[in-house]
């Protein structure tokens, strides 16, 4: 089995930064692609971006320019680093992990989620 713990979530003015963290525990061995997604009031969860096991990141256009997804593979941990924030980025943002080969659409792990609030 493999948790995904994250942090780093809070309130933050327009054009300000933050920066979300994931802890893996368990079985992170089994760990491939990690990413995030996020979810706004009233709408589907979305991906925001994602790192394969071997380093390599993708991003949605939504998430291009202005956010960067990190992992610490000897802390067995993956980040997310959200800069010149906008207000229709307030989101709950998961933390999703894929165990094995796949794709992060394919993520059969995930986290409980943090609130990002960004104000105007």
């Amino acid at each position: 089995q493999v948790q995904l713990v994250e942090s780093g979530g809070g309130l933050v003015q327009a054009g300000g930064s933050l920066r979300l963290s994931c802890a893996a525990s368990g079985n992170f061995f089994r760990i491939g692609v990690m990413g995030w997604y996020r979810q706004a009031p009233g709408k589907q969860r979305e991906l925001v971006g994602f790192i394969t096991d071997g380093g390599l990141p993708g991003y949605t256009d939504a998430a291009k320019g202005r956010f960067t997804v990190s992992r610490d593979y000897t802390k067995n941990m993956v980040f997310l680093q959200m800069n010149s924030l906008k207000p229709e980025d307030t989101a709950i943002y998961y933390c999703a992990a894929k165990t094995g080969p796949g794709s992060i659409e394919e993520s059969d792990v995930w986290g409980q989620g943090t609130q990002v609030t960004v104000s105007s």
